[in-house]
Protein backbone atom coordinates (compact mmCIF):
# COMPACT_ATOMS: atom_id res chain seq x y z
CA UNK A 1 0.00 0.00 0.00
CA UNK A 2 1.20 3.51 -0.69
CA UNK A 3 2.51 5.70 2.07
CA UNK A 4 1.57 9.32 2.66
CA UNK A 5 -1.92 10.60 3.28
CA UNK A 6 -4.43 8.06 4.55
CA UNK A 7 -7.77 9.70 3.84
CA UNK A 8 -8.83 6.26 2.61
CA UNK A 9 -8.23 4.82 6.08
CA UNK A 10 -10.49 7.46 7.64
CA UNK A 11 -13.26 6.64 5.16
CA UNK A 12 -12.99 2.90 5.83
CA UNK A 13 -13.04 3.48 9.60
CA UNK A 14 -16.32 5.34 9.12
CA UNK A 15 -17.80 2.50 7.04
CA UNK A 16 -17.02 -0.35 9.44
CA UNK A 17 -19.25 -0.50 12.55
CA UNK A 18 -17.69 -1.11 15.99
CA UNK A 19 -17.42 -4.66 17.26
CA UNK A 20 -17.73 -6.36 13.87
CA UNK A 21 -15.66 -9.23 12.51
CA UNK A 22 -13.24 -8.03 9.83
CA UNK A 23 -10.83 -9.65 7.37
CA UNK A 24 -8.26 -7.35 5.73
CA UNK A 25 -6.83 -8.79 2.50
CA UNK A 26 -3.41 -7.63 1.39
CA UNK A 27 -3.10 -5.84 4.70
CA UNK A 28 0.51 -4.72 4.15
CA UNK A 29 2.16 -3.51 7.34
CA UNK A 30 -1.15 -3.69 9.21
CA UNK A 31 -1.64 0.06 9.61
CA UNK A 32 -5.33 -0.01 8.62
CA UNK A 33 -6.08 -3.20 10.53
CA UNK A 34 -4.42 -1.79 13.66
CA UNK A 35 -6.66 1.30 13.45
CA UNK A 36 -9.76 -0.86 13.07
CA UNK A 37 -8.82 -2.99 16.06
CA UNK A 38 -7.77 -0.04 18.21
CA UNK A 39 -10.44 2.49 17.29
CA UNK A 40 -13.45 0.36 16.32
CA UNK A 41 -12.85 -2.64 18.58
CA UNK A 42 -13.30 -5.06 15.69
CA UNK A 43 -12.25 -8.70 15.76
CA UNK A 44 -9.64 -8.33 13.05
CA UNK A 45 -7.75 -10.81 10.91
CA UNK A 46 -5.43 -10.18 7.99
CA UNK A 47 -3.82 -11.94 5.04
CA UNK A 48 -0.57 -10.63 3.57
CA UNK A 49 1.75 -12.21 1.02
CA UNK A 50 5.02 -10.50 1.98
CA UNK A 51 7.13 -11.73 4.89
CA UNK A 52 8.06 -8.16 5.74
CA UNK A 53 4.41 -7.16 5.97
CA UNK A 54 3.53 -10.15 8.14
CA UNK A 55 6.39 -9.34 10.51
CA UNK A 56 5.22 -5.73 10.77
CA UNK A 57 1.68 -6.90 11.56
CA UNK A 58 2.84 -9.34 14.22
CA UNK A 59 4.95 -6.57 15.79
CA UNK A 60 1.71 -4.56 16.10
CA UNK A 61 0.03 -7.47 17.88
CA UNK A 62 -2.24 -8.32 14.94
CA UNK A 63 -3.45 -11.74 13.86
CA UNK A 64 -2.23 -12.11 10.28
CA UNK A 65 -1.57 -15.11 8.05
CA UNK A 66 0.90 -15.18 5.19
CA UNK A 67 -0.95 -16.18 2.05
CA UNK A 68 -1.73 -15.44 -1.58
CA UNK A 69 -5.28 -14.13 -1.97
CA UNK A 70 -5.15 -14.96 -5.70
CA UNK A 71 -5.51 -18.59 -4.61
CA UNK A 72 -8.86 -17.84 -3.01
CA UNK A 73 -10.06 -18.01 0.57
CA UNK A 74 -10.92 -21.69 0.72
CA UNK A 75 -10.06 -21.92 4.41
CA UNK A 76 -12.94 -19.58 5.27
CA UNK A 77 -16.59 -20.67 5.11
CA UNK A 78 -19.35 -18.56 3.59
CA UNK A 79 -20.31 -15.43 5.55
CA UNK A 80 -17.60 -15.95 8.16
CA UNK A 81 -16.88 -12.19 8.41
CA UNK A 82 -19.07 -9.12 8.62
CA UNK A 83 -16.68 -7.07 6.46
CA UNK A 84 -13.89 -8.08 4.12
CA UNK A 85 -11.55 -5.26 3.10
CA UNK A 86 -9.38 -4.97 0.00
CA UNK A 87 -7.78 -1.54 0.02
CA UNK A 88 -5.42 -0.26 -2.68
CA UNK A 89 -4.58 -3.86 -3.61
CA UNK A 90 -6.93 -4.92 -6.40
CA UNK A 91 -4.60 -3.54 -9.09
CA UNK A 92 -1.77 -5.76 -7.82
CA UNK A 93 -3.55 -9.14 -7.73
CA UNK A 94 -3.38 -11.55 -10.64
CA UNK A 95 -7.03 -12.62 -10.50
CA UNK A 96 -9.17 -9.65 -9.37
CA UNK A 97 -12.38 -11.38 -10.43
CA UNK A 98 -11.62 -14.37 -8.18
CA UNK A 99 -10.63 -12.14 -5.28
CA UNK A 100 -13.75 -9.97 -5.53
CA UNK A 101 -15.97 -13.04 -5.76
CA UNK A 102 -14.35 -14.51 -2.65
CA UNK A 103 -14.76 -11.23 -0.76
CA UNK A 104 -18.52 -11.41 -1.20
CA UNK A 105 -18.60 -15.12 -0.39
CA UNK A 106 -16.82 -14.98 2.97
CA UNK A 107 -18.07 -11.51 3.95
CA UNK A 108 -21.53 -10.07 4.45
CA UNK A 109 -20.15 -6.89 2.91
CA UNK A 110 -16.98 -5.91 1.08
CA UNK A 111 -15.03 -2.68 1.31
CA UNK A 112 -12.86 -2.13 -1.77
CA UNK A 113 -10.55 0.84 -2.23
CA UNK A 114 -9.14 1.37 -5.72
CA UNK A 115 -6.73 3.84 -7.33
CA UNK A 116 -8.28 5.60 -10.31
CA UNK A 117 -6.03 5.17 -13.33
CA UNK A 118 -8.23 7.65 -15.24
CA UNK A 119 -7.44 10.51 -12.83
CA UNK A 120 -6.93 13.74 -14.79
CA UNK A 121 -3.38 14.32 -13.62
CA UNK A 122 -2.37 10.85 -14.79
CA UNK A 123 -3.94 11.51 -18.18
CA UNK A 124 -2.15 14.83 -18.60
CA UNK A 125 1.17 13.52 -17.34
CA UNK A 126 1.13 10.76 -19.93
CA UNK A 127 0.03 13.10 -22.73
CA UNK A 128 2.57 15.86 -22.08
CA UNK A 129 5.52 13.88 -20.71
CA UNK A 130 5.15 10.61 -22.59
CA UNK A 131 6.07 8.69 -19.44
CA UNK A 132 4.13 6.47 -17.03
CA UNK A 133 2.59 8.77 -14.42
CA UNK A 134 2.95 8.61 -10.64
CA UNK A 135 0.67 9.90 -7.88
CA UNK A 136 0.52 9.73 -4.09
CA UNK A 137 -1.55 6.57 -4.37
CA UNK A 138 0.62 5.17 -7.19
CA UNK A 139 4.18 6.23 -6.41
CA UNK A 140 6.01 3.44 -8.24
CA UNK A 141 8.36 3.51 -11.20
CA UNK A 142 7.21 1.47 -14.20
CA UNK A 143 9.97 -1.11 -13.64
CA UNK A 144 9.23 -1.88 -9.99
CA UNK A 145 5.48 -1.38 -9.77
CA UNK A 146 3.36 -4.19 -8.30
CA UNK A 147 0.38 -2.99 -10.35
CA UNK A 148 -0.65 -5.29 -13.18
CA UNK A 149 -4.35 -4.42 -13.69
CA UNK A 150 -5.17 -0.83 -14.56
CA UNK A 151 -8.72 0.05 -13.55
CA UNK A 152 -10.70 3.28 -13.52
CA UNK A 153 -13.73 4.15 -11.40
CA UNK A 154 -15.93 3.68 -14.46
CA UNK A 155 -14.40 0.26 -15.13
CA UNK A 156 -15.11 -0.84 -11.57
CA UNK A 157 -18.70 0.42 -11.64
CA UNK A 158 -19.32 -1.48 -14.87
CA UNK A 159 -17.77 -4.62 -13.39
CA UNK A 160 -20.14 -4.46 -10.41
CA UNK A 161 -23.17 -4.05 -12.67
CA UNK A 162 -22.07 -6.96 -14.86
CA UNK A 163 -21.40 -9.28 -11.89
CA UNK A 164 -24.59 -8.42 -9.98
CA UNK A 165 -22.67 -6.72 -7.17
CA UNK A 166 -24.62 -4.08 -5.28
CA UNK A 167 -22.75 -0.82 -4.59
CA UNK A 168 -24.22 0.43 -1.32
CA UNK A 169 -21.88 3.40 -0.99
CA UNK A 170 -19.21 5.02 -3.11
CA UNK A 171 -16.79 7.63 -1.76
CA UNK A 172 -14.47 9.52 -4.09
CA UNK A 173 -11.15 10.81 -2.76
CA UNK A 174 -8.38 13.27 -3.52
CA UNK A 175 -5.05 13.76 -1.77
CA UNK A 176 -5.21 17.53 -2.37
CA UNK A 177 -5.31 19.71 0.75
CA UNK A 178 -4.06 16.85 2.90
CA UNK A 179 -6.76 14.46 1.68
CA UNK A 180 -10.45 15.09 1.18
CA UNK A 181 -13.72 13.53 0.05
CA UNK A 182 -14.89 14.84 -3.32
CA UNK A 183 -18.49 15.97 -3.68
CA UNK A 184 -18.38 17.19 -7.26
CA UNK A 185 -19.25 15.66 -10.60
CA UNK A 186 -17.30 13.39 -12.95
CA UNK A 187 -15.42 11.30 -10.36
CA UNK A 188 -13.81 9.18 -13.08
CA UNK A 189 -11.89 12.29 -14.09
CA UNK A 190 -11.38 14.17 -10.82
CA UNK A 191 -11.06 11.47 -8.12
CA UNK A 192 -7.62 10.08 -7.41
CA UNK A 193 -9.09 7.01 -5.72
CA UNK A 194 -12.42 5.63 -4.50
CA UNK A 195 -13.79 3.41 -1.76
CA UNK A 196 -16.81 1.18 -2.43
CA UNK A 197 -19.08 -0.59 0.04
CA UNK A 198 -20.31 -3.72 -1.69
CA UNK A 199 -22.76 -6.55 -1.12
CA UNK A 200 -24.04 -9.43 -3.18
CA UNK A 201 -27.24 -8.51 -5.00
CA UNK A 202 -30.18 -10.69 -3.99
CA UNK A 203 -31.53 -12.89 -6.81
CA UNK A 204 -34.62 -11.50 -8.48
CA UNK A 205 -37.88 -13.21 -7.59
CA UNK A 206 -39.42 -15.33 -10.32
Amino acid sequence: MPQGTRIDHSVILDLVPPGTKVLDLGCGDGSLLAKLVGQKDVTGRGIEISEEGVRSCIAKGLTVLQGDIDEGLRDYPDRSFDYVILNQTIQAVKKPDVVLSEILRVGEKGVVGIPNFAFWRMRLYLVFNGRMPKTDFLPFEWYDTPNIHFCSILDFEEYCAKKSVSVEKRIYLSTDRGGRVLKGVRPNLFAESAVFLLSRRAPEAR
